[in-house]
C-alpha cells in the first residue's frame, strides 16, 4: 500500500499545513507549475517526491524536473504531466499516445480546477488535483490525497484549503 499526496500548481507557496495533512502520505506527487526550487526543496525535504515542471516554472526546474512522468506505483501504470487535458478534451499529442499505450492513473495539473473523472474510453482514471498556491483565477485551493494498493486505486479524499487570498 502507498499512499499519495497529490498537489499542483503551488505557483512558488507550499502551505504550512501539507506538513500534517501528508504526514502520513509515503509520497508526494507534483503535477507542475511549482513556481520556486525552495517549494520543491520543501517537499523532497519532507517525503519522496516525484513531479514534472509547468509552463510558469524557470529553466532551473525544467532542467530538473521533466515534462512528462511515467512511472508504476505498485501495479498501477502512472503517466503525470502538468499541461494534459482532460477526458475528451486531452491536450495536443496527449490523446494520440494515449491510443497507443494508455495509462491506468493520468494526472494533469494546469486547469487548477479539481477533477477526478473516469475515461472508459481508455479504461483510466484522471486526477487533476486543482490549485494549492495562492495565485491564479480559481476560488478555492485543492489538493489530493489516496492510497495505491496493488492495482487498486482508492480511499481518495479531495483536500480543501480554503478560499485563495
Amino acid at each position: 500500500m502507498t499512499r499519495i499526496g497529490l498537489l499542483s500548481d503551488t505557483h512558488g507557496y507550499f502551505d504550512p499545513r501539507f506538513y500534517d495533512l501528508f504526514k502520513d502520505v509515503d509520497q508526494i506527487w507534483h503535477a507542475g507549475d511549482i513556481g520556486a526550487s525552495d517549494v520543491l526543496k520543501s517537499i523532497t525535504d519532507f517525503k519522496p517526491c516525484r513531479a514534472v515542471f509547468g509552463n510558469i516554472d524557470d529553466a532551473a526546474l525544467r532542467h530538473e524536473l521533466p515534462e512528462h512522468e511515467r512511472f508504476r506505483c505498485e501495479d498501477v501504470d502512472v503517466w503525470m504531466t502538468h499541461i494534459g487535458g482532460y477526458p475528451g478534451k486531452y491536450a495536443p499529442g496527449i490523446r494520440q499516445q494515449m491510443q497507443l499505450n494508455a495509462p491506468r492513473l493520468f494526472i494533469s495539473g494546469h486547469s487548477h480546477i479539481l477533477k477526478v473523472i473516469n475515461d472508459p474510453s481508455f479504461n483510466l482514471l484522471h486526477i487533476n488535483p486543482g490549485a494549492a498556491g495562492l495565485s491564479g483565477f480559481h476560488v478555492v485551493r485543492t489538493a489530493v490525497r489516496f492510497v495505491i494498493d496493488g492495482s487498486n486505486i482508492q480511499n481518495l479524499e479531495v483536500i480543501e484549503l480554503g478560499f485563495r487570498r
